[in-house]
Parts: C-alpha cells; structure tokens; sequence
C-alpha cells in the first residue's frame, strides 16, 4: 500500500475529466482500508468513477477500492444468496450471475460502475431496481472503524436514492453487498416496450437472452466511456403530480409518461431535454448525446465546469419550458 501524490483522477472517472488528486491511494484488501480509515485523515472515496463529476482539485486522501471476490451462501431452495465485495465490476457481476443461472440482475446489465456503489444510488433500469434483490450489506464507519450490517430496511431505498445519499453520506464505507437471487422459476420483468420488441421471436426467454436484448438497447442509445466520456444518466426521471400532468398532456397530448402511483406520474427526463432542443448539441467539448438526451458527455478536453454549467442550462430551459425540475442524478463534486 503506498500513498501517491499529485495523481490525475482522469482513468478514474468515466467523465474523463481531469483533475488532481492531493494524494491517492489504491485498497486491496479489508485490512489495508482499516490502516488507511485509523490513520484519520480525510478521505475521497473513490470505485467505478461512474456515478461522478468532478469539477475541482481532490485535497484529501483519494481512495480507490479494488476489493474482489464473490461469495454463494445456497442453502434455500428456491434462492441463492450473493455476496460480492465492493470492487467488483458490476455488469462483470451480473454476467457472473446469469453464467450461474441467478435471476433478478438481468435487467441491470450493462449499467456502468462497481457493486459497492450501486446501493448508494439504489441503481434502476427497465423496471428493476437494486432494491428489489437487495439483502445486505457490510460497511466500515469511518469515525469507529468498526464494521457493519446494514438490512434492506435499514438503507432506506428510494428511486435513485438510499440512507448513504443522505443522513449517513461520508460516515460509512461500503465493503460488500450481498444478494438474494432466484434459481429457478425466475419472475422476469419484460414489460417495457423495447425489450417485449427484443424478445418478439422467443417464446421462453432465457436470463442471457434477457441479458442481451438489455445490451443491445443500452449500446444502441447510450455511448460507450472508453470512447467518449460520460456517466450515463444525468437527470433523474421527474414525478409530478396528476395535476400537473394533465396540464402538460393538453399541450403535448402525447407526451411519454409511467403511472407509479394514483397522484403520481413519472415523465422521461430524456424528452423533456429532446424537447428543448438540446439533444445532439455541443458546446465546445461538453454536449448532450445525440441518441440519448439524458446523457451529457465529454468530446475530449471539457472540463467538469463546463459540463455542470450545461447541466445547468439544461434544467433552467426545462424548468422554463414546462414548470418541471429537473434533479441532477450524479454527485457533482
């Protein structure tokens, strides 16, 4: 374990944006965290990069997690419980476990980021969302070094949301996330449009066909971070009221939207932005996805100023446009 100095975060954020890092330090094992948590210095927590926008220098101990390894507790009949630990590639994670015949995590292919981090966000896609296979998890707080469990009622999920994205943000560190997964009779979530249409000629899918209809459609829409920087979506999916929603419908009539409660409709943030007419536009090296409007990327050298700056321009047209808020998905840091 050595500490470094004056290292650029830019391989370290799928943004590719670069900045420094006062001093970094990468983690292997369980114990070298607890030395580096003991010597109580400040630490900048980082894993996958995905889920960030960097728009200063790091002036604390950046901390990169590389914990690895995958543990199968099968002693159910009709479940498998899975525990992986934080530094574990989650699409990597999740074709793991449909090579093993594990539902629940299919539609979540593809998503960018490590398993540690996609508690903290309760991460979503195509009607499935982390919670919903979600058991436990393990997490050092930081104040104590001591470690954890945390049960499913105790993160308090919510859309794109969890205990450590509020009251407990910066005291804990994630270590490992267990999940509850099936091994047979698996209930499969398929309703969205664009899959039912990927899966139109399969009578009865497979997990990995499953699988693969959410990658083509994810790479279809969204770029790749190795090619052009990004962190998926920006936005969160705003939900207004029916009131509200009626008002939109009567002047956009065919306005895309989800029922998620009697009061409550959720409208594509996506559409809201194509809408304004940013989808497709750069302004200078920060620009909005030409197939995905809910998608901000870096052509090259943008700077995270400059992207939370067109973020910004984003939600004030939105906001104007249809009395709607936009709330930023990714931490802006």
């Amino acid at each position: 374990m050595k500490i470094q100095e004056n290292i650029s975060l830019k391989p370290y954020n799928t943004f590719g944006i670069d900045v420094q890092a006062k001093q970094f330090v990468s983690i292997y094992s369980f114990q070298e965290l607890k030395e580096i948590v003991a010597t109580k210095k400040e630490l900048f927590l980082l894993s996958g990069g995905s889920n960030m926008l960097l728009t200063q220098p790091i002036n604390k101990l950046v901390v990169h997690l590389n914990l690895k390894g995958i543990i199968v507790n099968d002693t159910e009949k009709d479940y498998v419980f899975v525990t992986a630990e934080a530094g574990e590639n989650w699409h990597d994670f999740v074709v793991w476990c449909i090579s093993q015949n594990y539902g629940g995590l299919e539609n979540l292919s593809l998503i960018p980021g490590n398993v540690g981090t996609s508690p903290i966000q309760n991460i979503g896609a195509y009607g499935v969302e982390i919670k919903d296979t979600f058991h436990q998890l393990e997490a050092l707080e930081i104040a104590s070094g001591k470690l954890k469990t945390f049960t499913k009622e105790e993160c308090n999920f919510g859309y794109r949301n969890s205990v450590f994205k509020n009251e407990l943000k910066g005291r804990y560190i994630i270590t490992s996330v267990t999940f509850k997964l099936t091994k047979n009779n698996h209930n499969f979530n398929i309703s969205y449009g664009a899959i039912k249409d990927g899966l139109k000629d399969i009578e009865n899918p497979t997990l990995k066909e499953i699988s693969d209809v959410i990658i083509a459609i994810r790479t279809a829409k969204l770029p790749d971070p190795e090619k052009i920087g990004n962190s998926g979506s920006f936005f969160k999916n705003p939900v207004i009221d029916l009131k509200a929603f009626k008002i939109l419908q009567e002047k956009y009539p065919n306005a895309p939207h989800y029922i998620v409660s009697e009061n409550e409709i959720k409208i594509p943030a996506g559409w809201l932005i194509e809408q304004c007419g940013f989808k497709g536009k750069r302004f200078g090296d920060a620009g909005v996805h030409k197939n995905q409007a809910l998608v901000l990327v870096n052509y090259g050298n943008a700077t995270g100023e400059e992207i939370y700056s067109l973020a910004q321009n984003i939600q004030q047209t939105v906001q104007d446009t249809f009395g709607i808020s936009l709330e930023i998905e990714v931490n802006v840091i």
